[in-house]
């Protein structure tokens, strides 16, 4: 007897549930965890590249964490040169990366559902914004959108970027505006009543990215190794152009060395985003490890008691959280 062809569309089909469901088990693992955590970014991929390896660990510890991408990354840049921009669906193709890089962090996710601002030359004052877009609008409404999801998922620790948006995008500026802003919203019950249960946040962190110090004491390693360091060209801009140090606002540095491989699958996901042989990857993890195996954050907001410098964005929380 002849086995029956294999049906290819049945088999996609079965492919799209199966993620699906893994998914919406995330995200039922993520709002009901005993602790919970919420890092919120401007696009997809910013996950990837700011504090992706805390993600995994908190994960890999039974936390409930979801990302929440504000925008859907539209006016990015393709910065793959593998790929040609021409007829290529941005906007799906972000979506279909962004579903990847969750998977492998373990993370729920939740779009938040506005357009992304393009990223734009010079001061502030002189941008010219898309209209309809995320940094353009009125961020009450934005700030009423977040506070929805953090009613849904009622996170104990938030994370987003701080007043300058780790980098002057428009819509990371806006990312922070709008995370602040629910994280002070999101408790009252007076404010967006209809947005659901109030909770409120107990801390909210922002990202420390790529901080000089950090940056220089890598890349030192990585020459002593090879003979060649891979920031040499971001060390120049930053002698060339300097700006206030990030580094000089940690509070809190979480030991991810062994969530590195995660982290670094998670940003090739975005793989329209990312160049797999750009210097991302040029810095071997054990190097790294050695030399700083952190993720860096700032406290900007606590409603308890904490002792500085912290290794843990739950301290204070787990004392207060039953499991």
């Amino acid at each position: 007897m002849s086995e029956r062809p294999v049906d290819a569309d049945v088999l996609r089909d079965e492919a799209v549930d199966a993620l699906a469901n893994a998914a919406a088990e995330r995200a039922r693992f993520a709002a009901g965890a005993p602790l919970r955590m919420m890092a919120v970014h401007a696009h997809p991929d910013d996950e990837s590249s700011k504090g992706a390896a805390t993600l995994a660990k908190y994960v890999a510890d039974g936390v409930g964490v979801v990302v929440v991408s504000c925008t859907g990354g539209e006016r990015g840049d393709i910065l793959n040169p593998k790929f040609a921009a021409a007829n290529m669906d941005i906007p799906a193709l972000r979506i279909s990366e962004m579903a990847r890089a969750a998977e492998i962090l373990g993370v729920a996710h939740e779009w938040l559902g506005y357009h992304d601002s393009g990223y734009h030359e010079g001061e502030p004052d002189t941008w010219v914004l898309p209209g309809g877009s995320f940094a353009a609008l009125e961020p009450t409404v934005e700030i009423g959108a977040l506070v929805k999801v953090i009613r849904r998922y009622r996170p104990h620790v938030m994370t987003t970027y701080d007043e300058n948006g780790g980098y002057p995008h428009p819509d990371h500026i806006r990312c922070h505006v709008v995370s602040v802003g629910a994280f002070e919203a999101a408790g009252d019950p007076q404010a967006y009543p209809d947005a659901g249960e109030p909770w409120q946040p107990l801390k909210l962190y922002y990202n420390v990215g790529f901080s000089p110090e950090r940056i220089l004491a890598i890349n030192t390693a990585v020459r002593e190794l090879t003979g060649s360091g891979p920031f040499d060209e971001w060390i120049e801009r930053f002698s060339d152009h300097p700006r206030p140090d990030p580094g000089a606002r940690i509070t809190t540095q979480i030991p991810v060395a062994e969530y590195f491989a995660a982290r670094d699958a998670a940003l090739r996901a975005h793989e329209t985003q990312i160049d797999p042989d750009s210097v991302w990857f040029a810095v071997p993890h054990h190097v790294e490890a050695e030399v700083w195996g952190t993720d860096d954050y700032e406290l900007a907001r606590s409603l308890i008691d904490t002792t500085l410098p912290e290794s843990d964005l739950f301290a204070g929380v787990r004392e207060r959280v039953s499991p």
